[in-house]
């Protein structure tokens, strides 16, 4: 029977199908989006030395480019929600990405080290509103059951970014040169921008979220745990996994063509834990956040202890990619269901809390192995992922919260 006869017989789609549909095609494009802000934010990593020599800067001077963007991007994610008031969301995302693309193009234009600067302070500015409206979408687009679903497909676009936007990026550099790097994650903002304005559905908004909102969220004990819980296992992971080559060399002594690979499976791994984190955090983002830090806990601090083998080595790599993958799905659930009737407001310190975290970790990690060595960086971050497990731990039992159904799109 051809497919013009079974729909035939069946009749046309129904409106709930294709509003389901449509939905998810949403969704996609939202995980573009993140996924093109982290590829953004990450992409000086691998041009760090064609930069420094094109525009005559250190290298550490060069890495300055991400420092700001990371800094630029925790403070203004929780400022820029109220700023935006009751804007439609859909126009708002697709604002900040052209305001991504114009710091990208910036980027690649800029005829000194100032400019390159200017341009990822707007990277960094996009960035951070991208993260807090996109975290807060996935309750309006898909239904309730769905929900736990779409929000780690988002969440994928940060994992995705690290295993494929970054590296590419890298290759192009290396091929066409770094400002053909930026100019590309440009023009990739503006396809984004273009396919949020087609696919998403209006998003307007009946209340708007205020500072002093955002701000009170902090006066409730769970959403505080959630917070710290989160702010204690990203700065543990970025203190440790920033200097994980040098560590794996010095501990496993594996060699420069094998931490490649190694890494390879690692991005890999977090693209598969962060689908994992959301399917166990639908159902108890509590008990999953638990798991999450015992696991990223063993698998960093059984690193020095057992990975004196680059296969060994690799086992606990891959275990650590699967726990830190489910972690951002996972805190976001836990957020949720401690401020169900505030997602935005929550959404904007989340992504406040999770930028000024990467930053803190990098910072952490750079003292720890400037002044003991590359190995205690793992018992820094294992221990801070401890914290984050006895905070949990100590927490009241929380269930998921549905969404109110003023909170979903129509």
């Amino acid at each position: 029977m051809t497919t013009t006869a079974r729909r035939t017989i069946a009749g046309p789609p129904r409106q709930e199908e294709l509003s389901t549909k449509r939905g998810w095609a949403a969704v996609g494009a939202v995980a573009a989006a993140t996924f093109t802000v982290v590829t953004s934010e990450m992409l000086p990593v691998g041009l760090l030395t064609p930069i420094g020599g094109a525009l005559e800067v250190s290298e550490g001077t060069a890495g300055l480019a991400l420092t700001v963007t990371g800094l630029v991007a925790a403070v203004s994610a929780p400022l820029i929600m109220p700023a935006v008031g009751r804007t439609d969301r859909r126009a708002v995302l697709r604002a900040l990405m052209l305001l991504l693309a114009a710091g990208n193009l910036l980027a690649a234009w800029a005829p000194h080290f100032g400019v390159l600067m200017a341009g990822r302070v707007l990277v960094g500015a996009g960035m951070g509103g991208v993260w807090a409206v996109a975290a807060s979408l996935a309750v309006r687009l898909v239904p309730a059951r769905s929900v736990g679903a779409a929000t780690s497909l988002i969440f994928s676009g940060i994992a995705v970014a690290s295993v494929l936007g970054v590296p590419a990026g890298t290759f192009l550099g290396e091929a066409a040169g770094w400002r053909a790097a930026f100019a590309a994650a440009g023009g990739l903002a503006v396809a984004v921008a273009a396919a949020l304005s087609l696919l998403l559905p209006r998003l307007p908004v009946e209340r708007a979220v205020r500072l002093g909102g955002v701000a009170g969220l902090t006066g409730r004990r769970t959403v505080r745990r959630a917070l710290w819980a989160m702010a204690l296992l990203v700065t543990g992971h970025f203190a440790a996994y920033t200097y994980v080559r040098p560590v794996l060399e010095d501990v496993s002594g594996a060699g420069a063509g094998l931490i490649g690979g190694l890494l390879l499976a690692y991005g890999v791994a977090g693209v598969a834990g962060n689908f994992a984190g959301g399917a166990g955090a639908a159902r108890s983002p509590r008990a999953t956040l638990l798991v999450i830090s015992a696991v990223l806990a063993a698998a960093v601090l059984l690193v020095p202890v057992l990975g004196g083998s680059p296969a060994t080595a690799a086992v606990l790599l891959v275990v650590w990619g699967v726990a830190y993958g489910g972690v951002s799905v996972t805190t976001q659930a836990l957020l949720v269901a401690a401020a169900p009737r505030d997602h935005e407001a929550a959404s904007a310190l989340f992504a406040g809390v999770f930028n000024a975290s990467i930053a803190l970790g990098a910072l952490a990690g750079g003292l720890t192995a400037d002044g003991l060595g590359t190995a205690p960086v793992l018992w820094t971050g294992g221990g801070l992922a401890l914290g984050a497990l006895a905070v949990v731990a100590l927490g009241p039992t929380g269930k998921t919260v549905a969404p109110a159904p003023e909170d979903r799109q129509g």
